[in-house]
């Protein structure tokens, strides 16, 4: 098994790709546009204009459905949730669905105002009843979204709001402990 290597003292995880781990932090800008009343598009460049990732889905079907893609227009994920809960959401490979293309699941868990939570299982996760990352995020007062293992901060974003886009700070911390 190949051990994984090490940024700032935190050990690079890839979902995707090893194209998409930076051993740097990078400033991102994400562009919303909205198409008719239910479809949304994202585009995702850094501060020079230089594509990264394009994100489109819709609102209107049973399983709300997003699929990420490379800057060539490629499917890197597709994100579907079921619309009548809302807390549950698979990640497939590409645009797939089969159950041998799940990365992993996220799910959200308990309601708290100004704060979301939640939960990823990555696919070979044993125990079903403790999660492989925690993300969490705070609208009010500061906009940021950290992700943990256990209770070690392995990225954190910052946003900034600039008219229909936000800028997006990546700041990967070093290993220390949140207690």
């Amino acid at each position: 098994m190949a051990v994984p290597q090490m940024v700032y003292g935190v050990p690079m995880i890839s979902f995707a790709g090893d194209g998409f781990c930076l051993p740097y932090p990078l400033d991102l800008i994400v562009n919303r546009k909205q198409h008719g009343l239910s479809n949304i598009h994202y585009q995702v460049s850094d501060g020079k204009g230089n594509l990264y990732l394009l994100a489109d889905g819709s609102y209107t079907t049973l399983f709300r459905k997003r699929v990420l893609r490379n800057s060539a227009g490629f499917p890197i994920l597709t994100i579907r949730e079921k619309a009548i809960t809302g807390k549950k959401w698979m990640v497939h490979r590409g645009e797939s669905s089969e159950k041998s293309q799940l990365l992993f699941t996220v799910h959200r868990s308990r309601f708290q105002p100004k704060k979301t939570r939640l939960e990823v299982f990555l696919e070979g996760n044993i125990d079903k009843d403790i999660s492989n990352f925690t993300v969490v995020g705070s609208n009010y007062p500061s906009q940021y979204i950290r992700v943990y293992k256990g209770d070690t901060i392995l990225a954190e974003i910052n946003q900034k709001r600039m008219m229909n886009k936000k800028r997006l700070q990546k700041v990967i911390l070093e290993g220390q402990g949140t207690k």
